[in-house]
């Protein structure tokens, strides 16, 4: 799992690729600490090479929403593919967070 950060005119997005297995969930807790640390601003989670993503993943997605939430920031998850939407939709999170195509 890979987690590429750019900052665009104040716009910080997290670009995804690999899988966000258990395994890579430790290293992504700790590549994704600038952008909690920008939580106030707005955060997009590019996820158009995310493969998969197991429930720790979606743990960390949830631990950035609140983050962003608590911080009055904004989270877009752009581009995920049909599989992780099956497993968005399936825990319920489709309907937390904003999805864009």
């Amino acid at each position: 799992m890979l987690l590429e950060i750019k900052n665009e005119n104040d716009v910080w997005t997290g670009i995804l690729s690999g899988r966000l297995d258990t395994v890579a969930a430790a290293q992504f807790n700790e590549d994704m600490k600038p952008l909690l640390e920008h939580a106030d601003k707005q955060i997009v989670l590019d996820c158009e090479k995310l493969e998969y993503i197991s429930s720790t993943g979606l743990r960390l997605f949830l631990v950035l929403r609140k983050t962003v939430e608590q911080k009055g920031g904004s989270l877009v998850i752009y581009r995920i593919n049909e599989e992780l939407k099956n497993i968005f939709s399936i825990t319920g999170f489709i309907n937390l967070f904003d999805i864009r195509s």
